[in-house]
């Protein structure tokens, strides 16, 4: 798989996507993950990528032109395989385990990080997806980026060991039941003793009495 990411701050990338699951999914040529910085298709001496906006108003707007060109180029870089592609944006779908598991099918993912006060809405229509990670403000698209590229990477096959990722929370709507290990005692904490008897039959009854729905947690 191949991930693409348009951003205006590449260096806010090198930690995260160096160590753990991701660094060494890298490291096995699972993912590879290409860096474009958008300020490199600015056309004017000031590589300037964005604008007032339109009728007024406050902040400044990334530029539809610059964004494109960019798009362009990312698609261009991987002529080969399919590109899908993500803009990140606090209006879009809320992005979850679902959406995870359909990005992981993709062999190329753009994903479009935004940042000032916005993005000019025609580069919705330049996309597949516009994606948000919640209801909130973020200074950009950079860390909603990091979380989608960690959720998806762990579920490509190789990336981690087979059966892991099977029944993790919200792959089937649930939660994992609660989960313990040793002490079995830590200041009068004690460990349910049903997973202590060794009866895989009582344990497994146990544990799906102890599963949530993941809506009833999220509505």
């Amino acid at each position: 798989m191949i991930v693409s990411i348009l951003t205006l701050f590449p260096e806010m990338f090198t930690g995260s996507l160096s160590h753990s699951i991701i660094g060494r999914a890298q490291k096995k040529h699972l993912v590879i993950i290409n860096m474009i910085n958008i300020r490199d298709f600015a056309t004017d001496k000031y590589r300037s990528v964005d604008d007032r906006p339109y009728g007024g108003g406050r902040g400044m707007i990334l530029k539809v032109d610059v964004l494109d060109r960019a798009l362009i180029n990312a698609k261009k870089s991987v002529p080969h395989l399919p590109a899908y592609t993500i803009l990140l944006d606090p209006k879009g779908k809320i992005f979850n385990q679902q959406l995870a598991l359909n990005y992981r099918q993709k062999p190329h993912l753009i994903l479009i990080c935004g940042h000032y006060e916005g993005i000019d809405a025609r580069v919705n229509k330049l996309v597949d997806e516009v994606v948000s990670i919640g209801e909130f403000v973020l200074t950009g698209g950079e860390i909603p980026a990091m979380l989608i590229i960690d959720s998806v990477t762990r579920l490509i096959p190789g990336v981690i060991r087979n059966g892991v990722t099977d029944n993790e929370s919200f792959t089937d709507g649930m939660f994992e039941a609660p989960q313990y290990t040793r002490p079995q005692n830590y200041k009068k904490l004690k460990v349910p003793s049903v997973l202590l008897e060794g009866n895989h039959a009582k344990i497994n009854d146990w544990r799906k009495k102890h599963t949530l729905k993941a809506s009833s947690v999220t509505s």
